[in-house]
C-alpha cells in the first residue's frame, strides 16, 4: 500500500472516530492531554505501519490498541507504576480481547458532560469539548468563539490540568445535574456545526463530516433530555441548515445565497424533521435562543418556498433572539432584517451601534462587512460599499464566497 493511501485511511479514521477514541481513553486515564498525545502517537505509527502491512480490518481498534500501549509505556518509563496500578489494571482489563476493542462504545456525550463540570472555567468548557471530543484545532476553535488563538490555547491547557488535578469524575452526572451543564454542551454542538458548515467545500480533512456529526449529537441530546426544549431547538436549527446544504453551491461550485437557491435541491425530509422538532418544543413554553434561531430559519425557508412572511415578523424574531442572546451574529442578522423592514438608514444605524460597542471584534468579523456593504449599496453609498466589500473579501476564507463578493464588488457603478 502507498503512503498516500495509508494517509487517506488514517484521515478517514480520524474523521469517523477521533472524538470517540479520545473519550474512551480519557474516561479510563482521567487525563485528556495524555489521551490526546497517545492517540497522536498512534496515528503517527499508523502512517509508518500501514503502508508496509496494509490497513487493518478495524483501523479504530488498531489505533486504540496502539494508543493504549503508548499510555502504558509512558507510565512505566516515568516509574509511577505503583501510583498508577489501578489505572494500568483497568486499561489492561478493558482491552483483554479483540471483540472488546472492535466494539468500543460511543462515549462522546459522556465526555462532553465531563467537560461541562462546574469546576472548569465557563469560557473553556465548550472549546474543550470541541478539541477533545470533536478534534478541532485551537486556531479553528478560537475563530468560532471570536478570541485570539493564544488566549484559547491557554484556556484549554488550564482546563485539562484542572480535570487531572481535581480528579474530576469521568461519568455522566446524575439527571439532577444535567440541566446546569446542558447549555455548555449545546454551545459546543452548535459551534461544531458552524465550523463544519463553513467548510462546505470539504477541503479541511479535520472538519469534513463535522456538520453531520453535530447533527447526530443534537439528535442524541433530544433523546437524553426529551423534556428539555432547547435541545429540540438546536436540532431544528441544525436540521434546517443542513437541509439546504446541497443547494449552497451551483454546478460550477459557486456560492448561492438562500434567496437564489433551488428548493428542489433541498433535503425536505430534514426540513420536516426540523419543523417537527420546533413543534415538540413549543408546548414546553420555555423559549430559548436556539428555538428562536430555528424559528428564523423556518421563516426564511418558508419565504424561499413562496410563503408571505412579513419582514416585520423577521425583525420581531431577531428582537427576541438579541434579548436572550446578544451575540455578534444575532445583532448583525437583526440589522439585515431591519434593512428589509425599515430601510437602509435604520439598518446602518444598527450596524454603527454594533461597531461602537466592540470595534476590535467587528474588525475581523466577515459577516458584518458583507452585510454592511449590501446595506450601503441599498442606501446609494457606493464608495463606502466598495470599501466594505473589499474588507469582507479580505476576511473570507472560502474561495466560492470570495468569488461571490468579488462579483458584487465589480457590479458597483
Amino acid at each position: 500500500m502507498s503512503e498516500d493511501a495509508a494517509r487517506l485511511a488514517a484521515e478517514a479514521a480520524a474523521r469517523r472516530s477521533y472524538g470517540r477514541l479520545v473519550a474512551y481513553l480519557a474516561a479510563r486515564t482521567r487525563d485528556i492531554a495524555a489521551a490526546e498525545d497517545a492517540l497522536a502517537d498512534a496515528f503517527q505509527a499508523a502512517l509508518t505501519a500501514w503502508p508496509a502491512g496494509g490497513v487493518p480490518d478495524s483501523p479504530e481498534a488498531w489505533l486504540l490498541t496502539t494508543a493504549r500501549r503508548r499510555l502504558l509505556d509512558g507510565w512505566r518509563h516515568a516509574r509511577v507504576r505503583d501510583a498508577a496500578a489501578d489505572t494500568l489494571r483497568l486499561i489492561g482489563d478493558e482491552f483483554a480481547d479483540d471483540e472488546a476493542i472492535d466494539a468500543f462504545p460511543d462515549e462522546r456525550l459522556k465526555l462532553m458532560f465531563v467537560c461541562a463540570h462546574p469546576a472548569i472555567a465557563p469560557a473553556a468548557r465548550a472549546p474543550l469539548m470541541l478539541q477533545t471530543v470533536l478534534g478541532l484545532d485551537a486556531a479553528r476553535i478560537a475563530a468560532a468563539f471570536l478570541v485570539a488563538p493564544a488566549t484559547l490555547g491557554q484556556r484549554l491547557v488550564r482546563a485539562k490540568s484542572r480535570i487531572r488535578e481535581a480528579g474530576i469524575a469521568f461519568e455522566v452526572p446524575p439527571p439532577a445535574q444535567w440541566r446546569e451543564r446542558l447549555d455548555d454542551v449545546l454551545e459546543a454542538v452548535y459551534a461544531a456545526y458552524g465550523s463544519g458548515w463553513d467548510d462546505v467545500a470539504g477541503t479541511d480533512p479535520r472538519r469534513r463530516g463535522l456538520a453531520a456529526e453535530a447533527l447526530s449529537l443534537a439528535r442524541l441530546l433530544t433523546q437524553l433530555l426529551p423534556d428539555e426544549p432547547e435541545p429540540l431547538g438546536l436540532l431544528a436549527l441544525l436540521a434546517f441548515c443542513q437541509s439546504r446544504a446541497a443547494a449552497r453551491r451551483d454546478a460550477a461550485g459557486d456560492y448561492v445565497p438562500l434567496d437564489r437557491q433551488d428548493p428542489a435541491r433541498w433535503d425536505h425530509a430534514l426540513r420536516q424533521e426540523a419543523e417537527a422538532a420546533l413543534l415538540r418544543a413549543a408546548p414546553m413554553r420555555r423559549l430559548g435562543a436556539y428555538q428562536l434561531e430555528a424559528a428564523l430559519q423556518s421563516a426564511h425557508t418558508q419565504r424561499a418556498l413562496g410563503a408571505p412572511v412579513a419582514p416585520a415578523a423577521i425583525v420581531a424574531l431577531y428582537d427576541g433572539l438579541v434579548a436572550l442572546h446578544p451575540s455578534l451574529g444575532a445583532r448583525v442578522g437583526r440589522a439585515v432584517a431591519l434593512a428589509a423592514a425599515q430601510g437602509p438608514v435604520v439598518a446602518l444605524a444598527a450596524l454603527d451601534a454594533i461597531a461602537t460597542d466592540d470595534l476590535a471584534v467587528v474588525a475581523a468579523y466577515q459577516p458584518y462587512w458583507a452585510a454592511r456593504a449590501d446595506v450601503l449599496v441599498r442606501d446609494g453609498r457606493v464608495a463606502e460599499a466598495r470599501g466594505a466589500y473589499e474588507r469582507a473579501l479580505g476576511l473570507s476564507e472560502d474561495e466560492a464566497v470570495r468569488r461571490f463578493l468579488l462579483q458584487r464588488l465589480r457590479s458597483l457603478p
